[in-house]
């Protein structure tokens, strides 16, 4: 019955995501994995040692420097002043949606899309008062750009990042553009097309949009948060020119999210208030998420199915079947991390 605690624990976990609501308790995704990893030390189906060993670094620290960095952005309003920048330029509904899908997809394969959804949720409501445009047409633009656009890029969302990290790709930077820009640029296309079909009196609207500046809140923040936003393309640039140059340097991704925040660190005046509100509940989640699965494969349960299973889940349709299907009912990070370990066992290969 031991070895089935941590399965038990990882179904009710992945039910509670998937509803997400008790009667009237409402449960954060974070809340039910930190209860999952708590359940699985306190029943002792995981050492503390183990469960220690088992967060990988790596990630928790790439977060917490890529989360200094947004914070700082938002806080200082050099994100709204770059958005602005960008959006400026639409004359009409259906050039502001076409910057939306292109500006906030780009952006979320460099600074997480988490980050962009959070700053652009506001910017978008912003966008539909200011312009009398439908907020759902807007937000709705938004989250197809950052979930799309952020599939481009191995810092581009949480899953790409264990993958990247934990999967041990080649070359990363290199490797996702490679294989997703094409099916990226489509999916764009396509989120476009069906925008056009569900909203098409605002987006044949001839009617010019009229912007105003966003001033920057503070200005010492703004320009510290520039020179890591600099920094941090600068390395990625190091990164695949030393891969393409010189193979045997690698410049670590954590490397390369702590040198694009030391400004903000070393730098500002407002690091403790930063530091406050930074998204601690993703790290959190996170913590509790490598507890939990290092448990259930310490079980032991899943291996004997995996190597007499008649099916190929190392083959590529299988993945894609079953990415598809489990992430429409739980979070796809879990089911990265769930899944990684076991095209591991299988003994599959990294492509890059």
């Amino acid at each position: 019955m031991g070895t089935l605690i941590p399965l038990v624990v990882l179904v009710i976990v992945f039910l509670l995501i998937a509803i997400r609501k008790i009667g009237n308790t409402d449960f954060r995704i974070w809340q039910v994995m930190l209860l999952g990893a708590a359940a699985v030390l306190a029943t002792g189906s995981i050492a503390p040692l183990d469960a220690l060993a088992s967060i990988n670094l790596d990630v928790m620290l790439f977060l917490f420097f890529m989360f200094v960095i947004g914070e700082a952005l938002a806080s200082s309003g050099y994100l709204y002043h770059l958005s602005f920048r960008l959006f400026s330029r639409a004359g009409s509904v259906r050039h502001l949606v076409v910057l939306i899908l292109i500006g906030a997809g780009v952006l979320s394969a460099l600074l997480m899309n988490d980050t962009l959804a959070v700053v652009g949720t506001p910017l978008m409501l912003y966008f539909a008062r200011r312009h009398g445009i439908s907020s759902k047409l807007l937000l709705l633009a938004l989250a197809f750009a950052v979930t799309t656009g952020s599939v481009l890029s191995p810092i581009g969302n949480p899953q790409n990042l264990l993958i990247a990290l934990s999967g041990d790709v080649a070359n990363p930077f290199i490797t996702f553009p490679l294989y997703l820009a094409v099916p990226t640029a489509i999916s764009l296309l396509l989120a476009y097309a069906f925008l056009r079909r569900a909203f098409p009196d605002e987006l044949n609207s001839t009617v010019p949009l009229v912007h105003r500046e966003e001033a920057i809140c503070d200005p010492a923040l703004a320009a510290l948060s520039r020179l890591s936003l600099i920094l941090l393309v600068l390395m990625i640039a190091a990164r695949v020119a030393a891969v393409m140059l010189v193979p045997g340097i690698d410049i670590p991704l954590t490397w390369i999210a702590a040198a694009a925040a030391v400004p903000i660190l070393a730098g500002s005046g407002r690091r403790f208030e930063i530091l406050r509100r930074i998204d601690w509940p993703t790290l959190a989640f996170f913590a509790a998420l490598f507890v939990l699965m290092a448990s259930v494969w310490q079980s032991g349960f899943f291996q004997p199915f995996i190597e007499g299973s008649s099916l190929d889940l190392a083959a590529v349709p299988v993945i894609v079947a079953t990415g598809v299907v489990a992430s429409q009912f739980i979070s796809n990070v879990p089911f990265v991390a769930l899944f990684l370990p076991v095209l591991s066992h299988l003994g599959t290969s990294t492509v890059g």
